[in-house]
């Protein structure tokens, strides 16, 4: 299958893009910059240049492919209703490049969003006031137009080497305030996933996923965030602490409405209809090998 990736040299693409070719998949990956065109050209994949607000680009890209994975996205929080809506716009160009066709259309999306009383399953639906449902939703309504759609829905924490994210902002954190600290009793709980897992169910998808499927890419079902902070506490050498919820703004800045959340989330669906199942190390015994912390100070990041 010849395969359209958008975000293909980011942080989940960089290992979607080799997945793909194993299989024996060709991998058109839309590159912005001359980097990211290098970095799919050594990646072993076909570089088509454009933008994700460049809508021609992308539907060109669309219109030789067998299918499509959408995974780029404007990480700019400073001007967060522009990004949600040139990806809108990114997935109707899409979809409507597709219209027709029967071939796979899959974008990633998140799980902290859906509205769910309990552990949030595939079956829950996305929060009705979250900027990025009417994307999920928009994609999935192209099931009715001739398309194979999907959503992947990942979850706070991508995890593995070279994980630049969450996890590399709280240990950050850690070290800028010289404790590791969790909210309130920690009892919260963030899910998680490797991101060579993550890369594989996204291949499911596209291969086997029937129209309209949502899939949950998780691994850690929940994570205490107060066992995350001991284990950022142990390699740092710092002590742990609980932060009142009124400081957590103080503490951990913008990042603190982020770790308060409470996620719990399953994938027994999506493990049961693709067979996906998550080999690789969770995230305390990824953050217990050691490299996050390796890592950050290889990069010259704040110690």
């Amino acid at each position: 299958m010849r395969v359209f990736v958008t975000g293909a040299s980011g942080w989940i693409g960089s290992a979607v893009v080799p997945e793909l070719r194993q299989a024996g998949h060709n991998v058109v990956g839309l590159a912005r910059s001359q980097a990211s065109a290098d970095a799919l050209a050594a990646a072993g994949a076909e570089v088509h240049r454009g933008s994700l607000e460049d809508l021609n680009s992308l539907q060109a890209g669309a219109a030789k492919a067998d299918g499509v994975i959408h995974l780029a996205f404007i990480h700019d929080f400073s001007d967060y209703e522009r990004a949600v809506r040139a990806d809108q716009r990114a997935i109707d160009a899409l979809g409507a490049e597709l219209e027709g066709s029967d071939q796979p259309f899959v974008i990633a999306s998140g799980v902290a969003v859906v509205t769910s009383n309990g552990v949030a399953t595939e079956d829950d639906p996305p929060a009705p006031d979250f900027p990025r449902t009417a994307a999920a939703l928009a994609t999935l309504a192209l099931a009715e137009r001739g398309v194979r759609p999907s959503v992947v829905r990942l979850p706070p924490t991508v995890h593995g080497r070279g994980d630049d994210g969450f996890v590399p902002t709280l240990i950050n954190i850690a070290r800028q305030r010289a404790r590791s600290g969790y909210i309130g009793d920690g009892a919260n709980r963030w899910p998680a996933v490797h991101r060579n897992d993550a890369a594989r169910l996204f291949r499911l998808a596209l291969e086997e996923a029937p129209a309209g499927s949502v899939l949950h890419a998780v691994a850690d079902e929940g994570v205490p965030t107060r066992s995350i902070a001991e284990a950022i506490g142990r390699h740092l050498e710092l002590p742990v602490v609980s932060v009142p919820p009124e400081q957590a703004a103080q503490h951990f800045s913008w990042f603190g409405r982020f770790f308060a959340i409470d996620a719990p989330t399953s994938s027994l669906l999506t493990q049961e209809r693709l067979g996906w199942k998550p080999t690789e190390p969770g995230l305390i015994e990824d953050l217990d090998e050691g490299h996050y912390f390796q890592d950050l100070t290889k990069r010259g990041l704040p110690v």
